[in-house]
């Protein structure tokens, strides 16, 4: 079938028939040369997107030697997608995304409609069988013509009835593909929420032990102002000092005091976030505080190519631009005839007792044509319809494929220049802890005011607490990373070891303010 050469838009490259008015009156025989020529859809070609060879803020191979130890997950977006939470080494981690997997009810919400779609399919599948069913009725008649005296009459009649549309033209058949790639993308929809879930979990459970430490962390500054204000308080005593300088100490107690319970807040209201996305009551879900000691793993990014292969997301708007070029061939097949064979049996009798007599029967076979000629626009209307349709799911594709790769190069970014961060943090927490003990050993021995001390302390519980929040952005970022590769890694991923250099130099300033404590 001859067609214009050029094709101005996705939905010029998919038009397997569009027969003109003319074709349609042609002759019989050419008509179906026709048909028969145009019958199967040209194959649907997914919108190019512009992928890289490698993501631009990624670290060279020399310096992510663990990457060889992952091994990326075939495509299978119905599957699960691996157990990547168990990198970080956390049971109660493991345990709270188990926990989710079953009750959260965003996964319910998904799989609820991944089953409409599965019955969708099922519909689309019965309107392509034969269709069988029993009839029966009563008719009451008589004729209108005056120069006939006869009386109603009625007549009763029951049976069997059975019909099957011919698909000659893929109507249907198009139109039970766009219902079963309805019902796969529905299934990586599912995936992309599962994965979705178990992220927040990973990331709302480790914002929860980050705040823990820091509340830790405060509470310690809290110990020490108070053990600062009993030597204030006695100094005062001694006429040292005057009464501002224990009124200045009150204030800073009284501050840090505030700070913890604002922490306290904050971890509470995580408790509850994590509650609900393991489907349970805030009221009857706790988790009591601990230290944290979870592994922080080192994520391979792979190439832009394979991103597209394992997100669900992107997995669900290619399944939806296919579905769409499916309605496109549906919508072209109403310039066709619908062709349907009929048959049916039964018996029929003007009397009850009659009815099911032997000599009373009646069958009858058939066909029915159906071909609108005059329809006011109607199918060139569906046809546009379902053409919008498809380069409105192209866009999409297109859009969702360009957010995969902008989400794993924000990650990666983020952990390159945060690994750099915590360096850099980690020499100003050794800094300030060495400046706080020199300054509280000259405070002590009244060599320095007050306000010195003071400035001190600030230094060290400020650069403490920034250090902890670059480590609790390491592991958000890492969890956020897994989540933009769209997870599915097999294998025994290699994790750092819960001390970095950052929290190496935390637990030495800590260590520090113990020992001062305790003096």
């Amino acid at each position: 079938m001859n067609r214009t050469a050029t094709a101005r838009t996705p939905f010029d490259r998919l038009q397997p028939f569009a027969p003109s008015l003319s074709k349609r009156r042609a002759l019989a025989p050419l008509l179906a040369a026709l048909v028969l020529a145009g019958c199967a859809t040209a194959p649907v070609e997914l919108p190019a997107v512009p992928t890289p060879a490698r993501f631009k803020e990624a670290l060279p191979a020399s310096q992510t030697a663990t990457e060889g130890r992952w091994t990326e997950a075939a495509v299978a977006e119905a599957q699960p997608r691996g157990e990547w939470w168990k990198a970080f080494q956390d049971p109660v981690l493991d345990a709270l995304v188990a926990q989710a997997g079953e009750a959260n009810t965003s996964l319910q919400q998904a799989a609820a409609r991944v089953r409409q779609a599965r019955a969708l399919l099922r519909n689309a599948e019965a309107d392509r069988s034969p269709q069988l069913g029993l009839v029966g009725g009563a008719t009451r008649q008589r004729g209108l013509d005056r120069n006939q005296s006869t009386q109603p009459s009625t007549l009763l009649n029951a049976g069997i009835s059975a019909s099957w549309e011919l698909d000659l033209f893929g109507r249907l058949s198009r139109l039970q593909d766009a219902a079963a790639l309805d019902a796969q993308g529905r299934e990586a929809l599912l995936q992309s929420t599962r994965l979705m879930v178990q992220a927040e979990v990973a990331q709302t459970y480790l914002a929860l032990r980050a705040a823990d430490e820091e509340r830790a962390l405060v509470r310690d500054g809290v110990a020490a102002y108070r053990d600062t204000l009993r030597l204030t308080q006695r100094r005062e005593q001694a006429g040292d000092v005057a009464a501002l300088d224990v009124a200045r100490m009150q204030a800073e107690v009284s501050a840090n005091e505030s700070e913890a319970l604002a922490l306290d807040r904050q971890r509470a209201e995580l408790e509850h976030a994590l509650a609900v996305l393991v489907g349970r009551a805030p009221a009857d879900f706790g988790i009591g505080v601990d230290r944290w000691q979870t592994a922080l793993p080192v994520v391979p990014a792979g190439v832009p190519s394979t991103v597209l292969l394992r997100r669900p997301d992107v997995a669900a708007a290619q399944a939806a631009v296919l579905a769409a070029q499916a309605r496109v061939g549906a919508a072209q097949a109403a310039y066709f005839p619908d062709i349907a064979l009929t048959a049916g049996g039964g018996f029929a009798s003007p009397e009850l007792g009659d009815l099911f007599k032997w000599s009373v029967r009646s069958w009858g076979v058939g066909a029915l044509l159906s071909l609108p000629l005059l329809d006011g626009g109607r199918r060139a209307a569906g046809v546009a319809q379902a053409a919008g349709v498809f380069d409105e799911a192209a866009a999409g594709y297109r859009a969702q494929s360009l957010i995969a790769f902008r989400e794993v190069e924000d990650q990666l970014s983020g952990l390159r220049l945060l690994k750099e961060q915590a360096s850099a943090q980690a020499t100003a927490v050794e800094a300030a802890a060495r400046a706080m003990q020199l300054s509280d050993t000259r405070y002590r021995n009244g060599y320095i005011s007050q306000l010195d001390l003071l400035d001190a302390r600030r230094s060290e519980l400020r650069n403490r607490r920034q250090a902890l929040q670059v480590r609790s952005a390491q592991y958000q970022a890492t969890v956020a990373l897994v989540r933009a590769l769209g997870g599915g890694w097999g294998g025994s991923p290699v994790a750092a070891a819960p001390s970095s250099s950052t929290t190496a130099a935390t637990d030495m300033a800590a260590a520090a303010l113990v020992k001062k404590d305790g003096s």
